[in-house]
């Protein structure tokens, strides 16, 4: 796209604190970022070719909101971590392998998109966030849900299509947990933990497409426990 089409953007964003550069099949950042004023409460470089985000990005300390999905990125950098007042990070469809611990400094985080990636390590940083509300790593290349996964406070986990093969128990302490998308993993019966069926907040618990039947998990102990809980949302929803 022609440089007078990002350029009108840029002068929109000084007024609205909102910069709107998706689907421009951009590959490099435009210079009149490293001299843009600190002003951005939302940033959405979606949908380009970018294969970095750039350093230039940690003076925008006010940063509410971004959006780096549907780009070729394979690395963030440590400088996010100084974006403490983020509330929502949206990187899915990337080529990210990991994610750094300084992440954990940005607090205020409610919501995390990760999904279609190539992480392949449950990324614990994130067990500290107390706002975070939602995290979706779906479609990554994860192996194992460890225990540090109880200190987390999301709503929502969506673990849908990885290559899980273990869940902590642990996972039944979540205090908020309500739901949890385990879906076309690599899980056995074995796998799905007594107590996140009798002992969890867990309501709605998706695991099909694993390497048991739902006769299987039907008799597990503490279903009868778990389906209460669905039914009682369920009756409150209706």
């Amino acid at each position: 796209m022609g440089n007078k089409q990002v350029k009108q953007h840029f002068e929109t964003a000084k007024k609205t604190g909102v910069l709107k550069i998706s689907l421009l099949r951009l590959d490099e950042f435009p210079s009149a970022l490293k001299t843009f004023p600190n002003v951005l409460r939302t940033l959405d470089i979606s949908e380009n070719r970018f294969t970095v985000l750039p350093e230039d990005i940690a003076k925008f300390t006010i940063l509410k909101h971004l959006n780096a999905s549907g780009n070729k990125i394979a690395v963030v950098p440590d400088c996010v971590g100084t974006l403490v007042k983020l509330e929502t990070l949206n990187m899915m469809n990337n080529l990210l392998t990991s994610v750094p611990r300084s992440l954990s400094n940005c607090v205020h985080l409610k919501s995390i998109i990760l999904s279609n990636n190539q992480i392949n390590t449950f990324p614990t940083m994130f067990c500290d966030l107390k706002h975070l509300d939602l995290l979706d790593l779906s479609r990554n290349k994860i192996t194992e849900v460890p225990p540090e996964v109880k200190g987390l406070q999301v709503t929502e986990l969506n673990l849908n299509q990885n290559q899980i093969t273990v869940v902590a128990e642990a996972i039944a302490d979540c205090v908020k947990l309500k739901t949890l998308r385990l879906e076309e993993n690599c899980l056995q019966i074995s796998a799905i933990h007594s107590r996140i069926l009798s002992d969890s907040k867990v309501c709605n618990l998706c695991v099909d497409g694993n390497l048991f039947n739902s006769k299987q998990f039907n008799e597990l102990p503490g279903y009868d426990a778990y389906m209460e809980r669905y039914t009682a949302v369920r009756k409150k929803i209706s």
